[in-house]
């Protein structure tokens, strides 16, 4: 006998939940209570809906009123996986009333999440939310329960009635009501919200369950709403610059439906019955949002926003629907179960649809409509294709604007530069032919870059042999805007120098490194510090940190390379390939020991920026030639030290590191980078967050969000940390660290939280998309040098064969036809036909010069060695 029935829909299943007593044969019909759960799935062949699996509950129910009040899909705070929930009431007669949570687990199983017993019925916006977590309204007061207290508690608000409760990006679920006007003077809201709410007497609020806290209703939407707006579906929400920025659907007592963007009104549409009761939305395979209304009378319509905000379609005795992907295509369809008083199967009567080219319906014999569904297929197929066209000829020419738009920056900028030569006295050097041609060049070949800011370049390429330094960085006169700030930093026993560079001026160089040169005559010791050279990449756009890391190689390779340059100073740190565009600078940090430059108490040093010139021939070939940049000096002493004037500060509010953005640098400067790939085969990694911003006392920089400070006390204080989730069970984790013994401390704390069944796993530097490009790469460069040694070897032969072979053709010029019959002549075209043997001998067997072989033999090496080591890195 079956009581009551409610449907669900989950993972592209319908689930339907059903009470019902067992049969009197059975012994036990007044004692006990079924609950029955079916899964229902949609079969593609038949176009109907078949029983996947189902379960039972059973209760004790003698002397009782058992019914279910509702059921929901939220997320279980244990393992973070999205699971159905049945709320069930078990009443006595004129006793208290108990409340029952039960979670649905993928093996048909129930699971009792927590009970509750309350004195009076649940009635008003009873709403299930993660936890699992009950809100209900009674008495103008807002109760909740959760699993994790199991305590009914109680929020300090009044309010009337709740319209919507859900997540909110850093303010966790949010219960948005409407209560009686606040007019108090304490209130730090505008005059024309003041005003508003006095005239309507109510107002929209914000509750944050998880803070505590008051949120303001107007990011929401106008108070003048919150006497007409019954029901609200929020389907967007986002934090930008510290305000919340919510787009959200409501409908109201006067059969209306409004969109609202950022607090604001943006459309309405009129609805096609009366009393609406909920709204919520569906996205399509044509990425089309849906918003899907319910009446009390059940008809359901769906709006949809193109130009404006319109009704698409309409259905009249629908009992319920419900939004999936029950066709299992990746895009959420309709499924609408219609009355049938005649037929007690709940998908007797039924529609799926997406409004486009998804449209299933019970009691159709689809067999026939095959050449139909066909032919419309490949309508709108091509139909898509003209619209794409269409596009892609609108994007052109908005990149066309952009371009121009560029170009007249560009003009403006180089003639305020040269007004402010004027006005400053200063000569304006003009660019010469060979470099505007080669600039454009560049941006033809970097046109997914970020655009150059000049029109040309504004500086002297300076030649540097080693033996003319001084006489180079006293005569070097770079323009200020190549070099956009200079500064230095003291980290525990390392200097850290920085240069950051305009992104123009980097773009055109490669190996870039930096050297410390003192300024003072030490006739006993070198000038030139040895140094560790970094080059770090920042991304404000999107607040994302990278730093090139050293690469890593085989250690057979590595020693040859030791070797083989005889322990240079400087460590190359290569420039990653990303299609990410920067805010236009970037820095080179080099780092190096601070104790023996103290030795000194005193100290003024140049900073010299080092790096390849790449210009471009016609065959696009790349040739590159060495420049030196002098960017300034930096003066270190020990009174500088003693009252840290140079040393690294991260302060914090109660949300940021507010560390400056030079602080940033050298702390990840002088730290190791490890990544570790998080993986869980039955659990969210929730819990690796929760442990970054508890355990580990993270708080994300003001400068890039996505990067955590430590700020625990101990060993561990400033290690960097940056947490990438890929999906709710897959992320990468990473962590900058003073050294080894620190990684370990925060990796065995780290597994105490996660769950036993995680995977880490330890990346190589660099992700593997980003190697693959460096890889192809790598191999054109070593293709690239060998043909280059090649050439150039071949055209020394034809010079060489060109010079021996005058002779025969001097013999070869006398009369054939006279010598042809003669002894003569056959002794000549024997002489000819051993010299070109002679020749093709030595075109085969040609020599190189020394100097030649030496440098054809380096380059091939360095573009192996560069190939094998990122082969070695994909392995």
């Amino acid at each position: 006998m079956l009581l009551g029935e409610h449907c669900l829909s989950y993972n592209g299943e319908v689930l339907l939940f059903q009470l019902s007593k067992p049969k009197h044969g059975e012994g036990a019909a007044d004692k006990t209570m079924n609950l029955c759960v079916r899964r229902m799935v949609f079969n593609r062949d038949t176009k109907l809906f078949v029983q996947k699996s189902s379960g039972v509950f059973s209760m004790r129910a003698h002397h009782l009123n058992i019914e279910i009040i509702c059921c929901s899909c939220a997320t279980d705070s244990r393992t973070g996986i999205i699971l159905p929930c049945v709320l069930m009431k078990k009443q006595k007669h004129n006793s208290l009333i108990k409340y029952l949570l039960l979670l649905l687990h993928s093996s048909n199983q129930f699971e009792q999440s927590f009970h509750f017993k309350l004195d009076y019925e649940l009635k008003e916006d009873i709403r299930l939310f993660a936890g699992p977590s009950v809100l209900w309204r009674h008495a103008n007061k807002l109760f909740y329960i959760s699993s994790n207290t199991c305590t009914v508690l109680s929020a300090p608000v009044q309010l009337s009635s709740v319209v919507w409760t859900g997540e909110i990006k850093d303010e966790g679920t949010v219960v948005l009501g409407v209560r009686t006007a606040c007019l108090s003077e304490s209130e730090d809201d505008d005059e024309f919200s003041t005003s508003d709410r006095a005239i309507w007497g109510t107002e929209f609020f914000g509750y944050s369950i998880e803070t505590q806290k008051m949120l303001s209703g107007t990011c929401f939407m106008p108070h003048a709403y919150s006497r007409v707006v019954s029901s609200v579906y929020v389907y967007k929400n986002e934090k930008l610059k510290k305000q919340l920025q919510i787009s959200l659907v409501a409908i109201t007592h006067k059969n209306q439906l409004i969109w609202f963007q950022d607090g604001f009104p943006k459309g309405v549409c009129e609805l096609p019955y009366e009393k609406p009761c909920s709204v919520k939305t569906a996205v399509t395979s044509t990425n089309d949002l849906l918003f899907i209304v319910s009446f009390a009378s059940g008809n359901i319509c769906v709006a949809q926003r193109r130009d404006s905000l319109q009704v698409a379609s309409k259905w009249q005795k629908v009992k319920s629907v419900l939004v999936d992907d029950f066709i299992g295509s990746g895009s959420e369809q309709l499924l609408l179960l219609f009355k049938d008083d005649s037929n007690s199967d709940i998908f007797s009567t039924f529609e799926i649809t997406d409004l486009g080219g998804v449209n299933y319906a019970s009691g159709i014999n689809y067999k026939h409509d095959v050449p139909t569904a066909k032919g419309l297929q490949e309508n709108g197929l091509l139909t898509v294709r003209a619209l794409e066209t269409r596009l892609q000829a609108g994007y052109t020419s908005v990149r066309e604007l952009q371009q121009h738009l560029r170009l007249k920056k560009r003009v403006i900028l180089q003639s305020c530069r040269a007004l402010l030569d004027l006005v400053e006295g200063r000569t304006h050097v003009l660019p010469t032919a060979e470099e505007v041609k080669c600039r454009r060049e560049y941006r033809s070949i970097l046109h997914s870059a970020k655009p150059f800011e000049g029109l040309v370049s504004l500086w002297d390429d300076v030649e540097n042999p080693p033996h003319s330094l001084s006489k180079e960085t006293s005569s070097s006169n770079i323009p200020e805007h190549f070099i956009k700030k200079l500064w230095q930093r003291v980290v525990s026993d390392s200097l850290v120098v920085g240069v950051e560079l305009m992104e123009s001026f980097y773009l055109s160089l490669s190996d870039v490194s930096l050297s410390l040169v003192m300024d003072q005559d030490f006739s006993s010791i070198s000038p030139v510090i040895k140094c560790q050279n970094k080059i770090i990449k920042l991304n404000k756009a999107f607040s994302a940190l990278s730093v090139s890391s050293s690469q890593i190689e085989p250690p057979p390779k590595k020693i040859k390379m030791d070797l083989h340059s005889k322990n240079d100073l400087k460590e190359e740190f290569p420039k990653r390939y990303s299609s990410v565009r920067l805010d236009g600078a970037k820095t080179a940090v080099a780092v190096t020991s601070l104790s023996p430059l103290l030795a000194f108490h005193r100290v003024c040093c140049m900073v010299l920026l080092h790096a390849k010139k790449q210009n471009l021939r016609n065959d696009s070939l790349q040739e590159s030639k060495k420049i030196t940049v002098l960017c300034g000096k930096i003066l270190l002493s020990l009174e500088d030290i003693s009252s840290e004037k140079y040393s690294v500060k991260m302060p914090r509010d109660n949300i940021y590191c507010t560390g400056s953005m030079e602080d940033i640098l050298a702390v990840l400067a002088v730290s190791v980078r490890f990544s570790f790939e998080i993986v869980s085969s039955d659990c969210t990694l929730t819990p690796v967050n929760s442990w970054l911003l508890g355990e580990m006392a993270c708080i994300p920089f003001k400068e890039c969000h996505d990067n955590l400070f430590c700020h625990k006390a101990g060993n561990l204080c400033g290690t960097v940390f940056n947490w990438t989730l890929k999906s709710p069970f897959e992320g990468v984790l990473t962590l900058f660290c003073r050294n080894l013994t620190v990684l370990f401390q925060c990796l065995h704390s780290l597994t105490r939280v996660l769950p036993p069944s995680c995977d880490v796993k330890l990346l190589r530097s660099g992700r593997k998309d980003v190697l693959t490009e460096q890889l192809a790469l790598a191999l054109e460069k070593e293709m690239l040098t060998s043909r280059s040694s090649f050439f150039s070897k071949e055209s020394n032969a034809k010079s060489n064969l060109t010079w021996g072979s005058e002779p025969s053709k001097k013999i070869s010029g006398a009369p054939a036809a006279s010598l042809r019959n003669s002894e003569e002549g056959v002794q000549q075209f024997r002489e000819k036909l051993q010299n070109e043997r002679e020749e093709c001998v030595l075109s085969m067997n040609q020599t190189m010069n020394g100097a030649l072989y030496r440098e054809t033999a380096l380059k091939t090496a360095e573009a192996q060695l560069s190939t094998d080591m990122i082969v070695w890195r994909l392995s």
